[in-house]
């Protein structure tokens, strides 16, 4: 393969490694989700260390829905790994840009335009994105979401999200694309510090923007009521200096039972929000019937519930409290500024080397531009393709640096007092969520984000008991 690639012109080389490692990364990762599922598989008893905290019946709920969850990413991950790779034979990315051009001229543009060609052949793509995965994500959804509980959609609501979602992206994704193709072109020898700082611009803008004006078109936010639960985050917040000014519900029900809580917003402006189905007061899922308020979608929802509750879902106010510490725990010992740097650092050097790279002919000959070097598509060429083997090390790196974050931000809880709520969250959330608590260790080291669910709670038995 080496010497195949050696006696290839340049371009080829560039085309064939990118092809070759994209194959290489799929069947790594096939490789890992192939040793989980066999856990998965075999793993059919409750082990005798997870006895006291998973029932039989639970246990076989979260091995079954793991299980069909990793068989629909094998498919999927082949399907996508496929297209991708048949886009890049036949041509694909140069046959949507000459599409992209065609309707320009008919609109009576010509080529100069490039900004407004790059942005034509975005919307093309996105929309070639959206249509190819449609069937992927009606099947996750309700077949498998809704076989294991977690569904609470209608086909109505669904179609109505995404175009909803692709509405809200094209009104963000086009005019920051277009400002930061003009920036490119427009900044001279020193444009990358300038895409730079333009990026990180954005980026803060939208974490701040997020959750008061983007999120609420989707979901329904209200103020956490009056009420001991309030009072008390008021009074942790206050304890670690914590800027908290406002506290929200998000109705995550109208779409999932999973449960979720975050923070958000910069300097003395801090608001926590609270998915109701984490809040086992709030939850509807909890309620035997709920008020007919709209038609259909909650009379589903009522039957839903019957069918797949057996036991009350979600946290009681200490257990809430206790993940609330974790999750301000993150806050108090910087970790959300640090990812910012590193991200930020990150950025800056994948500017610095697009602007070293972004004048080599070779790489648009490469993927099919012969005649012309959009700035667009050098941006995908070298952030996607050539940059894929750093990005691959980098998320790798960033996976072990969340884990170790993650272990602090349990440690931060426990010294609030919040070990022994922490511990009983931590096994409430895994049922709710129906997460499977035993791992293959190679497969957990490559991708969990967060400790598997066994280690997070050694950490806090010891202060548990005491």
């Amino acid at each position: 393969m080496i010497q195949m690639l050696a006696e290839m012109s340049v371009e080829s080389q560039i085309f064939y490694s990118v092809l070759l490692f994209s194959w290489i990364v799929y069947t790594w990762e096939a490789y890992l989700a192939s040793r989980q599922r066999k856990i998965y598989r075999t793993t059919t008893h409750v082990p005798a260390e997870l006895g006291n905290i998973m029932d039989a019946e639970t246990f076989e709920k979260s091995r079954l829905y793991q299980l069909d969850k990793s068989t629909f990413s094998f498919w999927s991950g082949l399907y996508s790994e496929a297209e991708g790779t048949l886009i890049l034979l036949l041509g694909g990315i140069p046959f949507l840009w000459n599409i992209a051009e065609q309707l320009l001229y008919r609109a009576g543009f010509s080529a100069e335009y490039e900004i407004i060609h790059s942005l034509v052949f975005l919307l093309l793509a996105t929309l070639f994105s959206a249509f190819t995965g449609l069937p992927w994500s009606l099947y996750n959804t309700f077949v498998i979401e809704d076989r294991h509980g977690f569904n609470q959609q209608t086909l109505g609501f669904f179609f109505k999200d995404a175009v909803k979602k692709f509405l809200v992206t094209q009104c963000i994704l086009l005019p920051v694309a277009s400002l930061l193709l003009y920036i490119i072109k427009m900044g001279g020898d020193y444009f990358f510090i300038y895409a730079w700082l333009f990026t990180l611009v954005v980026s803060l803008v939208l974490v701040t923007i997020y959750a008061d004006y983007i999120a609420p078109l989707f979901d329904k936010f209200t103020p956490l009521p009056e009420g001991d639960l309030k009072e008390a985050i008021e009074n942790m917040a206050k304890s670690i200096d914590f800027p908290l000014t406002k506290v929200y519900v998000v109705e995550g029900s109208k779409r999932s039972s999973h449960s979720n809580a975050y923070f958000y917003g910069f300097f003395k402006n801090k608001r926590i929000v609270l998915f109701d189905t984490l809040l086992e007061d709030y939850s509807p899922l909890n309620k035997e019937g709920t008020e007919d308020t709209s038609g259909n979608e909650s009379t589903e929802l009522k039957s839903k519930v019957k069918q797949n509750l057996n036991k009350k879902q979600g946290c009681n106010n200490q257990e809430v409290l206790a993940v609330l510490g974790h999750e301000l725990g993150h806050w108090k010992l910087g970790h959300t500024v640090k990812n910012i740097v590193i991200s930020q650092v990150n950025s800056f050097l994948c500017f610095f080397l697009f602007a070293v790279l972004i004048g080599r002919k070779e790489l648009f000959e490469a993927f099919g531009f012969h005649n012309t070097q959009p700035t667009l598509i050098g941006l995908m060429i070298i952030f996607q393709f050539i940059f894929s083997p750093y990005n691959e090390v980098l998320s790798f790196c960033l996976t072990v640096l969340s884990r170790r974050f993650e272990f602090q931000a349990d440690a931060f809880a426990r010294n609030l007092g919040k070990a022994k709520d922490l511990y009983s969250a931590l096994i409430k959330l895994n049922k709710d969520n129906l997460g499977f608590p035993v791992s293959d260790w190679l497969f957990s080291m490559w991708h969990y984000s967060h400790p598997p669910l066994l280690e997070r709670l050694q950490a806090l038995k010891v202060d548990k008991q005491n």
